[in-house]
């Protein structure tokens, strides 16, 4: 059988107002705007590192209530709280209390226009 060579990963995110989004997790993430098209704006790790494309395509319809089954979690060690208080900073939203569950910990957290995401220490 042959081994499959790795593939590029790009996450994709709806948004309401592509601009606004993308500048949140430009800032969130350290990475850097890449370019756009039509309704997708792009970003990638900034200075050449590793990491996947982000991708926040303009929508209409608007985000439905209920749980993401695609989510991001952002590793952060043992910054977990200063980095959380950054990212309401940029206009994200704790949801809760920290979790701590199999050796790790996290907190649940929702962008500007509520998609949630992890801020992960382990």
């Amino acid at each position: 059988m042959a081994v499959m060579p790795a593939r590029r990963l790009a996450i994709v995110i709806d948004a309401a107002d592509a601009d606004a989004l993308l500048g949140f997790w430009v800032a969130a993430l350290g990475y850097e705007p890449y370019g756009r098209s039509g309704q997708y704006r792009s970003a990638v790790p900034a200075r050449g590192r590793d990491g996947p494309k982000l991708i926040v395509q303009q929508v209409a319809d608007p985000r439905t209530v209920g749980k993401n089954r695609l989510h991001i979690d952002i590793e952060v060690g043992d910054e977990m709280e200063r980095e959380c208080d950054r990212l309401v900073a940029l206009g994200a939203t704790r949801l809760g209390a920290p979790i701590a569950e199999a050796g790790t910990g996290w907190v649940v957290m929702a962008d500007p226009e509520g998609n949630e995401f992890c801020l992960v220490h382990h």
